[in-house]
């Protein structure tokens, strides 16, 4: 056993991740991802207690400091295990297959990721959070570590025979989950696609689905594409952008967005800000004010542009990745405003202005404060004062640099300071689209600046592509992802400034992405390649941002519109093909390979939105049987309540964290009256065409409480009954409370 003790570094003294670093005092034997650590547990017979997460991971630091820097805990790790810290964007192929695994054993998943391995790297344990004592019926990560401890000394045979059956799980779902299709995806999907996101769209405050709402930016893309061809898609993408930009997800003082929102307004966001979203976003924005020319639109571009290049652009003119949500341990401090501080930043008659334009004169409503945000459309606010937009935001414009200068003052959130290629991809196409559409040749400049740091800092001496930079170290080779951004963020600057260069190096990194990363049996390609992988992923359905596979076919297309088309154009073919049979499947979860399919065919999506497109089944089939019982009121008003369901067999519903991957879940809402305490349960794992997606079947109870504004309540249940080949229409039942 190593000796361990606090204050002494560790190994991760030794590594440039700041998410690694952030545990290099650890009284924890760490060790980085890697054959010095798996040499280790093979040798000593040991499990592997893998943690990953990452540097603006709120959970991470809470378990940093409860469990990390315990000396107990960490002479636990040291007796039983191998312990071994990986950051997830560093090596997002690692923490793929992992959570993966967490998903199979637990039926969800999130950071950070607790992983128990075997010494061959097969995972027969996992979690997310644990605290470090046993708390509200949950073991602490002390009594896990010594029941884990005492499973394997006492019954190793067992742990492995449980870890064999999970790697197999885990080859179905990453590797053997596609099966390759002969031809490219008809262009009916595009429209299945759409269509989808008509079903799960919040008419009201805009987005898909219910809290917590995602940008979810390969959403926005499709419905970009379909504005000339599918009606809904315009009134669809006009209130979730307006929402959006006006929402506290959005920096409303220093431009940038949050990574989501808490709740359904989008008012309340997990304060982390990403440059992958912001890039994204970007292009959106772009993308839609090129479409409407629509002053909010050129806002958000203009103090988004400018947020990275005040906190997200590093000297040598790269992006470094992210900001933190907390500051001192405190998640949203930098951003949020109390009462006192409000008061210290304005005086009273500035206040009093600028109180109804930024929601600041109702309650407070994030843990006392409150998140800036723009209860109406400042033309709306306009029009009732009798001035212009123009004129109002002049107005405005002295009270927002005193509460910016204010918050400047502020301790500040981490910056996460290393440099990804697929990350400054986002951020170099959102940058090239924006300047193109706004004939603003310094966000092409910023673009051309940060690509030219990817060419000449981010190639290993045999000109390999690499995906991490940090203080003057370049490491790990590219993966798709890094491939498929960059390379699109190239093609966004080859359109907007004539730089043969940029085409030029977009060919290059295109072939070798072709001769690094091409599947075996050709067409898509994998995640990664490397000696330290259980499996090699290609995935195609798209989470906080779009499959690389699909980000990849359009290169292809895009590519093939010049010279060597046809080479591209049969390439783009092969790719399309080895996924068509996921995309006629589940168009609603491969909305960016549909919108591939689209190019590839230059499908007329008029006639298409006309009635291509196979009508949705009927709900109402008795597939689901409810009975709510509602307790009486307390003296504060609220209501307990059970609703249960009886989900016929052969169906099942799709669990709350089933959004993530574009489906329908289970929601409650109610109707004139609040709702509190929600629970709904998480559901079980099933292999659909994807990863596993959490469902419920059988008998399933959700429990909440509910308060009536009126004499009566309506609670609103909604949900989307499947079976193993199909997909009911959404249904929603409404429950009447008196």
């Amino acid at each position: 056993m190593s000796q361990i003790t606090p204050g002494r570094e560790n190994r991760l003294a030794q590594e440039s991740s700041p998410y690694l670093l952030l545990h290099k005092t650890n009284p924890v034997d760490w060790y980085p991802w890697g054959a010095e650590a798996f040499e280790r547990a093979r040798e000593e017979g040991k499990p592997i207690f893998l943690s990953v997460g990452y540097s603006t991971c709120y959970w991470c630091h809470v378990m940093e400091r409860e469990s990390f820097t315990d000396p107990a805990i960490g002479r636990q790790l040291a007796e039983g295990f191998v312990s071994i810290k990986l950051d997830r964007e560093e090596r997002p192929d690692v923490d793929e297959i992992y959570m993966t695994a967490t998903q199979i054993l637990t039926g969800q998943g999130g950071w950070p990721n607790s992983v128990f391995l075997t010494p061959d790297l097969k995972p027969f344990y996992a979690g997310t959070y644990f605290p470090p004592e046993d708390r509200h019926g949950r073991p602490g990560f002390s009594t896990l570590l010594a029941g884990l401890a005492r499973a394997w000394g006492e019954r190793r045979t067992d742990v492995e025979l449980q870890a064999e059956e999970v790697a197999d799980a885990m080859a179905k779902f990453i590797e053997g989950r596609f099966e390759a299709g002969d031809a490219p995806p008809s262009a009916a999907v595009f429209g299945r696609a759409v269509t989808s996101l008509t079903e799960t769209f919040d008419p009201q405050w805009g987005g898909f689905g219910g809290a917590p709402k995602f940008p979810t930016p390969a959403n926005l893309l499709l419905l970009l594409e379909a504005l000339e061809s599918h009606p809904p898609a315009r009134p669809m993408l006009e209130a979730t952008l307006d929402q959006m930009a006006r929402g506290g997800i959005y920096d409303q003082l220093g431009g940038g967005f949050h990574r989501y929102a808490t709740d359904r307004e989008w008012k309340v966001p997990h304060f982390e800000k990403m440059l992958y979203d912001n890039g994204l976003l970007l292009e959106v924005y772009g993308r839609w004010f090129e479409a409407t020319g629509d002053s909010q639109a050129e806002r958000v571009i203009r103090q988004t542009a400018a947020f990275l290049a005040r906190e997200l652009t590093s000297p040598e003119g790269g992006f470094w990745s992210a900001l933190d949500a907390e500051t001192e341990g405190r998640e949203g401090a930098f951003y949020a405003w109390s009462r006192d501080q409000l008061a210290a930043a304005l005086d009273d008659e500035t206040r009093t202005f600028l109180a109804p334009l930024l929601g600041l004169d109702g309650r407070a409503f994030f843990e006392g404060d409150w998140v800036l945000h723009l209860p109406e459309t400042l033309a709306a606010q306009a029009a009732r004062r009798r001035q212009s937009v123009d004129e109002l935001r002049s107005a405005m414009a002295p009270g927002m640099e005193q509460l910016f200068d204010a918050r400047a003052e502020r301790p500040r959130p981490l910056t996460d300071d290393k440099i990804l290629t697929d990350w400054n991809g986002t951020a170099i196409a959102g940058l090239a689209v924006a300047g193109r559409v706004l004939e603003d040749e310094v966000l092409i400049a910023q673009a051309a600046r940060a690509a030219r740091f990817v060419l000449a800092h981010l190639r290993a001496a045999d000109g390999t592509l690499l995906h991490s930079w940090r203080q003057g170290e370049a490491k790990i080779p590219a993966m798709l992802p890094d491939y498929a951004f960059f390379v699109a963020g190239l093609l966004a600057l080859a359109a907007a400034e004539p730089e043969e260069v940029w085409r030029a190096a977009a060919e290059e990194l295109t072939e070798q992405q072709i001769t690094r990363l091409r599947a075996p049996e050709g067409g898509s390609y994998v995640a990664a390649e490397g000696d330290d992988l259980l499996f090699r992923s290609r995935d195609v359905f798209d989470g906080a941002l779009p499959a690389a596979n699909s980000v990849a076919i359009l290169n292809l297309l895009r590519l093939a519109e010049g010279p060597k088309g046809d080479r591209w154009r049969e390439e783009a073919e092969a790719a399309l093909a080895a996924f068509g049979p996921q995309a006629e499947a589940l168009p609603q979860a491969a909305r960016t390979l549909s919108l591939a399919a689209r190019r590839w065919h230059g499908a007329d999506l008029r006639a298409e939105a006309e009635g291509h497109a196979p009508p949705p089944l009927e709900a109402g089939d008795g597939s689901v049987e409810v009975d709510l019982a509602v307790e009486p009121a307390g003296e504060d008003g609220w209501r307990a309540f059970e609703l249960k369901l009886e989900i016929a067999a052969g169906w099942h519903l799709y669990a709350p964290d089933a959004a993530d991957q574009g489906l329908r879940p289970v929601s409650l809402s109610v109707v004139e009256g609040e709702l509190a305490a929600v629970e709904i349960p998480a559901g079980e794992p099933l292999a659909v065409v994807g990863e596993p997606v959490p469902v419920l079947h059988g008998g399933v109870t959700l429990r909440g409480r509910l308060r009536s504004d009126g004499p009566v309540a309506r609670l609103v249940l909604a949900y989307q009954a499947c079976d193993d080949a199909r997909c009911l229409a959404p249904a929603r039942i409404e429950l009447t409370v008196d």
